[in-house]
C-alpha cells in the first residue's frame, strides 16, 4: 500500500464522550474566572449543556478543549454584563416603589372616548384633531380649514362641551384622570388615527 492509497483507520472518538474529561480542567478555568466555586460549577454545568445541545457545530478537527474553554468564558461574561445591569435589593425597598398603572383603565377610556368622537359632527371632530390632538393654535387651524379664527375657538368650545356631555363628565372632569399626561397625549393623539 502506498502512502496516497492508504485510508485512516483511527476511530473516530465521540466528541460527546470527551466532554465529561474536560470537566476537571473547565473547573479550575471557571474557578479563576469567577473566584466563586458555586459560581464556577454552575459555569461549567452550563458550559457542557451547550456544548451538548450545539454538538452539531463542532469541527472534530479541531481542540474540543479550547471550544469548551470558549464556551465558558463567553458564559461567564455574558453573566457578568447581565448582572451589571441588576439593582441590589435584598430588603425590597427598590421593588416596593415600583408600580404600573392598570392598562385596562386606559384602554376602556379610549373606547369610551372613542365612541362619544364619533358620535360629533365632522366640523367639530376636524377642530379637535386640529386644536386639541395635534396642537395648532387657533391661527393656524383657521388657515388650514379656511375659515375665521373666531369659527376655529367657537368650534372647538362647542365641540369640547358635546364631547363632555356625550361622555357624562361634570365640568372639569377629565376622562383620562387616573392617568398621566404622557399617556393622555397618546390616547388623545390615536384618536386621530382612527
Amino acid at each position: 500500500m502506498t502512502e496516497a492509497t492508504a485510508v485512516d483507520t483511527t476511530p473516530v472518538i465521540d466528541p460527546r464522550d470527551r466532554l465529561a474529561g474536560a470537566i476537571p480542567r473547565l473547573r479550575a478555568f471557571a474557578i479563576s474566572l469567577s473566584r466563586d466555586v458555586t459560581q464556577a460549577d454552575d459555569l461549567v454545568q452550563d458550559t457542557i449543556l451547550k456544548a451538548w445541545s450545539n454538538m452539531d457545530k463542532f469541527d472534530p478537527r479541531t481542540n474540543l478543549d479550547a471550544w469548551l474553554f470558549t464556551i465558558l468564558r463567553n458564559t461567564f461574561y455574558s453573566a457578568l454584563r447581565k448582572t451589571r445591569r441588576e439593582v441590589q435589593d435584598t430588603d425590597g425597598v427598590h421593588a416596593a416603589t415600583l408600580s404600573e398603572k392598570p392598562a385596562h383603565d386606559s384602554r376602556l377610556a379610549f373606547k369610551d372616548f372613542q365612541r362619544a368622537f364619533d358620535l360629533l359632527s365632522p366640523e367639530h371632530r376636524e377642530v379637535l384633531i386640529l386644536v386639541g390632538a395635534s396642537g395648532f393654535s387657533c391661527e393656524e387651524a383657521a388657515g388650514m380649514m379656511g375659515v375665521a379664527v373666531g369659527t376655529v375657538k367657537s368650534r372647538a368650545s362647542r365641540a369640547r362641551k358635546r364631547l363632555a356631555e356625550i361622555l357624562h363628565l361634570a365640568e372639569g372632569e377629565n376622562l383620562f384622570s387616573g392617568t398621566d399626561g404622557a399617556t393622555q397625549a397618546v390616547v388623545l393623539r390615536s384618536a386621530t388615527a382612527v
